[in-house]
């Protein structure tokens, strides 16, 4: 999987497939309905007090950051543009959950480019490469700058992934495989005469890491490239969870290989995250392999959750990884072949979401939610605004409910406010 797309960016964490992912957003608690709790909407809505943010900081810092790189590429302001991705580089900006600003800038400014090709993908229809030559073309104008040959080439991988797919390597058509590999190689030959240590600049770094799924011997360079990106910019979670999920038996690792390099994450980042680093290499991987868990040291990945959570003050990454425990983490049915230590795991962390809840949820943010609950590849066309936020906001409700089902049957009323979760009685 890419580093970061625009995918990437409207969901977090790779989770069901499609079918389920309809389930699920029909209902919240999609195959755990026979578990659901007993309490009545009515109820939740009158007893469980969570304050909503239909928009968060976070998410008008991401779209001001893409909006921004948007506008300058349509108006041809491509020294503008530049600048702006170089000085967000060096100062390595990221937004209050962590995305890296130059990032964004990026996405923004192919964004045109890129969604219209998806879309006709997705119709089933020939899609115009007007726009990626009209990229190129400000390339060849501006061939010594790494902040365009990051843009064009960047829309070159996207446009690659469209073509292959998400899926496991024997799902691919061979016209779709082949697309992936000539869009990769020519993003491989823009990229090849920057060199992102001796520039000290984190985006070219994470676009080497991208080309990595199309290397012919990738895990020979998957831990190394990754290595070299999380020493440039340790603060920045994206590279960790990107190299969990390439170090998975589907892509270029294996499991064992997973736990060592998330335990040397930590090691090495332990002045920033504490134990952090080692959940945020696992924290895709768990996602789209449940049997990741197998090799998990759970002490050691809730340990990084605390850690992370004490560090950031911002909401946007507490629910996240309450929706990571709750819907990411739900247990799966029994015909899913998991190892008796695998389930045990997961069933750990999923039982995290009370701490998280009572220590550190001050609000809900629907979007987080709708995300976890919808999976990477969501359906065309998107489903609305309202339709997303309606579905997260549910969804957490009823899971978190779940958490206090006891007290909120008795008449409690669970209130989450600024200062942190408070228990009220109920009226007379």
């Amino acid at each position: 999987m890419p580093v970061l797309t625009p995918v990437l960016h409207a969901v977090l964490n790779a989770f069901p497939q499609r079918l389920r992912r309809a389930a699920r957003l029909a209902n919240p608690l999609g195959d755990h309905a026979a578990d659901a709790s007993p309490l009545s909407p009515e109820q939740i809505s009158a007893q469980l007090l969570l304050p909503a943010r239909p928009k968060t900081a976070e998410e008008t810092q991401r779209a001001a950051h893409e909006d921004r790189g948007r506008f300058l590429a349509r108006q041809e302001r491509w020294s503008d543009l530049s600048a702006a991705i170089a000085e967000a580089d060096n100062s390595r900006a990221r937004t209050s959950a962590g995305v890296p600003v130059a990032d964004l800038l990026a996405t923004g400014a192919r964004g045109d480019v890129v969604c219209g090709i998806n879309e006709a993908l997705a119709d089933g229809a020939a899609p115009s490469m007007l726009g990626l030559t009209a990229l190129e073309e400000v390339l060849q104008d501006m061939p010594e700058d790494y902040a365009i040959a990051l843009i064009v080439a960047h829309a070159h991988i996207d446009i690659g992934w469209a073509f292959r797919g998400s899926g496991w390597r024997e799902e691919v058509a061979p016209f779709g495989r082949a697309a992936f590999c000539a869009h990769f190689q020519r993003a491989a030959r823009i990229l090849e005469p920057f060199e992102p240590l001796a520039a000290n600049t984190p985006s070219l770094a994470a676009a080497h890491c991208a080309l990595l799924a199309a290397k012919p011997r990738p895990q020979d360079h998957v831990a190394d490239t990754y290595e070299a990106l999380i020493n440039l910019d340790p603060a920045n979670p994206q590279p960790m969870r990107a190299m969990g999920n390439h170090l998975l038996p589907r892509w270029f690792g294996r499991r064992g290989q997973l736990e060592l390099e998330a335990r040397r994450t930590a090691a090495r980042t332990g002045d920033i995250w504490g134990a952090g680093a080692y959940t945020w290499v696992y924290l895709d991987a768990l996602a789209v392999d449940p049997e990741a868990a197998s090799t998990l040291d759970v002490e050691f990945f809730l340990d990084g959750v605390h850690d992370i959570l004490e560090r950031s003050t911002d909401q946007h990454v507490v629910n996240a990884l309450a929706a990571f425990s709750a819907v990411t983490m739900a247990p799966l049915d029994r015909q899913v072949r998991l190892d008796d230590n695998a389930r045990a795991a997961r069933a750990e962390i999923h039982g995290a979401l009370e701490w998280i809840c009572t220590d550190f949820l001050r609000e809900l943010h629907p979007l987080v939610w709708a995300g976890a609950t919808a999976g990477p590849n969501l359906p065309h066309p998107l489903p609305s605004h309202e339709a997303l936020r309606i579905c997260g906001e549910e969804t957490a409700k009823a899971w978190i409910a779940k958490v206090f089902e006891q007290e909120l049957l008795d008449g409690t009323i669970i209130a989450f406010t600024p200062r942190g979760l408070r228990r009220l009685d109920k009226p007379a």
